[in-house]
């Protein structure tokens, strides 16, 4: 009986229940009208004959006695005979279906065709309704296949048609999803390629340029070394780009697994910080480490090395000769924060909120060569591992980056 969960079905077979008592009780009154009528027909040639018998001067008691008579005789039987009555004579049948069966036949076919009427009249709004249905899940579905998911199945009742949309729905949905998956991953490759060939025209300008005067001077060995160093620097930055975008296109699509373990973050400072103290040096900056050395953070060490690292290269940036970037961690009960500070020039007010943003430099900014790129990738890292990336910065005082742990060693 799983059809009856259906509404529209359920109704529809309550229809025809109610249909067919309605035709049974009408039936039934039919059957005892016509019990009544025979009954009045019988009554009605009683009263004849009684009345003939009377007229012909039969004693009253007599006429009564013998309607009550129970013996049957030979010459009763045989005087019906001659006159017709018996169970063969159709004559005698004929009347009574005349008089009392006639009016029952005339109701019968009545009432079948009344019900008939109603029935084909019910069943045919019900298939209407349905072929209406049908004919709108089918464009419905027609739509979804076309990528158009505007109009949706009907989901709000029950049955096993409306479970059937339903999962129709939920496919549609996953169709959606891939096709809009689809769509931003064709968005992204757009934008992708739009900033590397927007991003690779200043250096490989450059690079054009170096590359011609070393061909118009091969024999001058100081401007060969120096253009040579030139083009060297700007594969460098080419490179450098290239890596950083593909960095963030592989975190934007979701292609990094972090592997995370326990480590120390004295060992996490001390590899961010390798690669820029000759740099420090040559320009005169300090680089300083504090916390505890025994302290332990849950995080994927290459991939974080990698944020602190950009955000130190940021710090030197942005430092001039004589200052100080400073690299220090602690554990509070519900997070260890690591902090990379710097008293250097700082961001102005109207720039700290755009300095995560892809390729944002700042016109007041010193690093003319930076494509804008470390502190959104720097951002991207920590965020997919959990953590948080924080700035405060006051201009021409220094700037200090704060990254957040939530406790889970």
């Amino acid at each position: 009986m799983r059809f009856l969960y259906e509404k529209e079905v359920r109704d529809f077979y309550c229809f025809l229940v109610l249909v067919c008592i309605l035709q049974a009780g009408i039936m039934a009154a039919g059957g005892f009208l016509q019990i009544q009528g025979i009954r009045r027909t019988l009554v009605e040639h009683e009263k004849r004959a009684v009345s003939y018998l009377l007229e012909e001067d039969v004693s009253p008691a007599v006429a009564a006695a013998a309607w009550s008579h129970a013996e049957v005789t030979e010459e009763g039987e045989n005087l019906l005979k001659q006159i017709g009555h018996t169970k063969e004579s159709q004559g005698y049948l004929l009347v009574l279906v005349r008089e009392a069966s006639v009016p029952l036949i005339i109701l019968s076919v009545s009432g079948a065709v009344f019900f008939t009427v109603v029935l084909l009249t019910g069943a045919g709004i019900f298939f209407q309704k349905r072929e209406e249905l049908y004919e709108r899940a089918e464009r419905i579905v027609s739509d979804y296949a076309n990528g158009e998911f505007e109009e949706h199945l009907p989901g709000e009742k029950t049955g096993a048609l409306y479970y059937l949309f339903g999962r129709v729905e939920q496919l549609a949905l996953s169709l959606r999803a891939k096709s809009d998956a689809e769509g931003r991953a064709k968005d992204f490759l757009k934008n992708m390629i739009s900033d590397i060939s927007h991003q690779l025209k200043t250096p490989l300008a450059a690079l054009e340029m170096y590359m011609e005067i070393l061909a118009e001077e091969p024999s001058d060995a100081g401007t060969v070394k120096e253009f040579t160093r030139k083009s060297v620097q700007s594969l460098e930055r080419m490179e450098q780009l290239i890596q950083s975008l593909l960095k963030i296109a592989r975190l934007d699509t979701g292609n990094i697994v972090f592997e995370k373990r326990k480590d120390y973050v004295s060992e996490l400072a001390a590899q961010a910080i390798g690669e820029f103290l000759e740099r420090a040096d040559q320009e005169g900056k300090q680089i300083i480490t504090e916390g505890d050395p025994e302290e332990m953070v849950f995080c994927d060490l290459d991939w974080t090395r990698e944020a602190v690292a950009n955000l130190v290269k940021n710090a030197l940036d942005h430092t001039d000769a004589g200052g100080i970037i400073r690299i220090s961690w602690k554990r509070s009960p519900a997070m260890l924060r690591l902090m990379v500070e710097d008293n250097g020039c700082g961001i102005a007010l109207k720039d700290i909120h755009h300095i995560f943003k892809r390729f944002y430099r700042s016109s007041s900014s010193k690093d003319r060569q930076g494509a804008g790129l470390g502190l959104p990738l720097a951002k991207a890292i920590i965020e997919e591992q959990g953590g948080t990336l924080s700035v405060d910065s006051r201009f021409g005082e220094g700037t200090a980056f704060q990254i957040s742990f939530l406790n889970n060693l």
